[in-house]
């Protein structure tokens, strides 16, 4: 049965606003976006929800996330400062004091809020893998996510590698038409290069769509040109050569292949012109992370210069240990005032939407069925309310929801033309199990 979802405006993106507009939803799919005067003709038997003061977005993206470490929000402050301590702490207390529960728990609680925030999508990045396909499944969420792959000893390379088959071969069990997986290695600085070109090579025979950390840190940049720093000292205190490269962390990657996968490419803080080109020319895409970059102390990535190189980006929250939030409508009004700010660009609230909805579409590889509401793509938005004191009074639609609006300002968000949340709670499950045990996890991770 057509169901026909009106509000004061819709946002196509492709396409103007449309003022007292609707979406026709039909088993999952758009059939139509219209004045609501018209589809309430079209469609006289339609049930309708009708949500007045508000406005209906495709559903947000969130390029680059790691859901199973939600439950260390907060956990990581005083490590800021230092990021080859603040990786260690992470892993130490991911492998040694989280459970394959504790890892599950993490990522449902981490998809309940970013579906409160009509979060639709994630691009997720995952060492448990399976945890975090579960989480989305389980929360009616559509995603990807990146299996990922640790190795910067060459003398293990086969045996790494097999490991991730082995994790893979247990993803394509869990895989539905919502959630796929991929693989990550996972950054310059752990995965050595013959590692790297056998996962690249495997990503390209499998078709499987890849992710990778790239030019985060002046750390790894230091690393690949130089050999030294942190990272260098920390291989070689585990008897892991490392030779200086003399090289950018991109062109390291299309030396061994990354590129030629088309991957996703998380941060691209550090790059230069010749980086960017060749991002660029090879197809890959960026997932910006503005606030846990400057969270991090790592730098201002050069959004305004991958838009104009024609790259594919998308927005990310990154983990909740380096940004405490899931909320794309801040992330997106945060990478506008810091390109403001920085580069004095300023990129309109339209271009900002389009980036968090449309551009992350295109940069996880999903174009042809989400981040647009037109007819043919999947029913994924969200309804943001225009009515709080915050928003008014209102000039534009496409401001109000950038510059006045929050994820807070979502009132339902729909997946595949099912409704997971909706009326203030989470429709797939219970929020309350998931508090209770999400502060245990806590409990235990700050346990010394």
């Amino acid at each position: 049965m057509i169901k026909l979802y009106c509000a004061s405006w819709v946002l196509p993106i492709a396409s103007a606003p449309i003022a007292d507009g609707a979406i026709a939803v039909d088993e999952g799919g758009i059939v139509a976006v219209e004045p609501a005067a018209v589809l309430r003709t079209q469609y006289p038997a339609a049930e309708v929800r009708d949500f007045s003061d508000a406005a209906i977005i495709p559903g947000l993206i969130n390029a680059h996330s790691h859901l199973e470490l939600t439950a260390m929000r907060g956990f990581l402050e005083k490590e800021e400062n230092d990021f080859f301590a603040w990786l260690r702490k992470l892993t130490v207390a991911r492998l040694e004091r989280m459970t394959e529960d504790d890892l599950y728990i993490s990522a449902a609680w981490g998809a309940c809020e970013a579906a409160r925030a009509g979060v639709t999508c994630f691009a997720d990045a995952s060492d448990s893998g399976a945890t975090s396909m579960r989480a989305l499944i389980d929360t009616g969420l559509r995603g990807i996510v990146f299996q990922e792959s640790f190795g910067p000893d060459p003398r293990l390379v086969q045996e790494n590698f097999e490991k991730l088959q082995q994790k893979v071969a247990g993803l394509r069990e869990l895989e539905n038409s919502l959630v796929k997986f991929g693989v990550s290695p996972h950054a310059p600085y752990t995965v050595c290069g013959p590692q790297l070109e056998m996962i690249s090579r495997f990503a390209i025979d499998e078709d499987l769509p890849l992710m990778m950390h790239a030019a985060e840190t002046d750390l790894e940049v230091e690393f690949l040109r130089d050999g030294c720093g942190p990272f260098g000292d920390g291989l070689r205190s585990r008897g892991i050569e490392w030779q200086a490269l003399n090289t950018t962390p991109i062109r390291h990657l299309e030396r061994h292949g990354v590129l030629a996968t088309k991957p996703l490419l998380a941060h691209c803080i550090k790059v230069d012109d010749a980086d960017m080109d060749l991002i660029a020319e090879t197809q890959s895409s960026i997932a910006h992370c503005p606030k846990s970059n400057a969270k991090l102390g790592h730098g201002v990535a050069p959004f305004v210069n991958f838009l104009k190189k024609g790259i594919a980006v998308g927005f990310g929250s990154d983990s909740m240990a380096s940004n405490n939030n899931c909320d794309l409508l801040e992330e997106s009004r945060f990478a506008g005032m810091i390109s403001r700010a920085k580069d004095q660009a300023f990129i309109s609230a339209s271009e900002l939407l389009e980036t968090a909805t449309a551009g992350a579409a295109r940069a996880v590889g999903l174009q042809n069925q989400i981040g647009e509401l037109k007819e043919g793509l999947q029913a994924d938005f969200a309804v943001v309310s225009l009515s709080g004191t915050h928003q008014q009074p209102m000039y534009d639609v496409s401001d109000s929801l950038i510059f006045a609006s929050s994820g807070r300002d979502v009132t339902l968000t729909v997946v595949a033309g099912r409704e997971v949340y909706s009326g203030g709670r989470i429709k797939t499950l219970d929020e309350e199990r998931l508090r209770a045990r999400v502060n245990e996890v806590a409990k235990k991770l700050s346990h010394r």
